[in-house]
């Protein structure tokens, strides 16, 4: 069947791959306008039209999906079914009534939990044990419409929202191309979202991103791995800004002689430095300081000289 194909990040690339070497016929990509990046803010193109123009697919990219030009086009271009991952626009009525079979959105969790534009990150910070990805028919509501296909995935005790997300579009991407198959095929029938197990995965902010060294070991571990690599988990130290990624929970008996440590004190050993949290240390793994290149722990704590009773979290 006729598909056109809605994404913009590169978690979306490898759905994008399968739809294109699928047995569907992929008229054209949508994806979000080319947007300024890197230290010199020049205009990039997302990873989506990328892959797209190299495999020579045409791209459209509105800047609303509700413009009438667009819809036109769209119009024009006669899809079947409009596969979505990770667009990052919402699609307006108008628009949802145009391919016959619908907007057949991959969502990364198992709905309805984790609806929204984080579920990944989300699914990391609450200590979930099993996530997945979820299939379903895009209606007015936000990642409200009924669900095609399922699939599951381990979240691992190391994984960071990134390793996670990898591991997600790549399995995803399968998920999707046998829901157009089945839905091709009549196979398939839309099962509404159970009332019960609803949450919400709002987009991750910076001011989110800033570890409390007053909560438990275990919630900073998680807070870190599912900010990791975006937005980034921080700290302050000496009243600036220290980037953190992923730490270890330790225990009392990791550390030297000297008894357990503060929310936020830190304690440098030769190899290692400690943080206290509300509940026992964290050993940390590699920061990045304000202005510097990201490093080890120990390597940032001989070389900024950190003395007896420093904090983290200083502000």
């Amino acid at each position: 069947m006729r598909v056109v194909f809605a994404g913009t990040p590169d978690a979306a690339v490898p759905s994008l791959d399968a739809v294109a070497s699928s047995s569907h016929d992929l008229v054209a990509v949508v994806t979000r306008p080319d947007a300024p990046s890197g230290r010199g803010r020049h205009l990039e193109p997302s990873p989506v039209r990328r892959r797209a123009q190299e495999l020579g697919v045409p791209v459209l990219t509105p800047t609303r999906v509700k413009d009438p030009d667009f819809l036109d086009a769209l119009g024009e271009l006669a899809p079947d079914a409009c596969p979505v991952v990770a667009y990052g626009n919402l699609i307006p009525a108008d628009a949802l009534t145009i391919p016959r079979l619908g907007w057949v959105n991959l969502h990364f969790s198992l709905l309805p939990a984790w609806r929204g534009a984080a579920p990944v990150q989300h699914a990391v910070m609450a200590g979930d044990e099993v996530t997945g990805a979820s299939t379903f028919v895009i209606e007015r509501g936000l990642d409200t419409g009924p669900v095609l296909g399922v699939m599951t995935e381990t979240i691992r005790p190391t994984d960071t929202a990134g390793d996670l997300l990898e591991r997600l579009s790549v399995a995803g991407a399968g998920l999707l191309v046998a829901t157009l198959d089945g839905l091709e095929e009549g196979r398939l029938v839309a099962q509404p979202q159970p009332s019960e197990g609803v949450s919400l995965a709002p987009k991750i902010e910076v001011d989110d991103a800033r570890i409390s060294w007053e909560r438990p070991a275990l919630a900073v571990d998680r807070l870190v791995r599912g900010c990791t690599p975006a937005p980034g988990a921080w700290t302050t130290f000496r009243g600036e800004r220290l980037k953190v990624a992923p730490v270890t929970v330790a225990t009392v008996d990791d550390l030297p002689a000297g008894g357990p440590l503060e929310p936020g004190q830190l304690l440098v050993t030769k190899k290692d430095v400690f943080v206290g949290t509300g509940s026992g240390p964290v050993r940390l793994g590699r920061v990045q300081a304000h202005g510097k290149k990201v490093m080890a722990a120990a390597d940032w704590a001989r070389g900024t000289r950190i003395e007896a009773g420093e904090r983290v979290g200083d502000e």
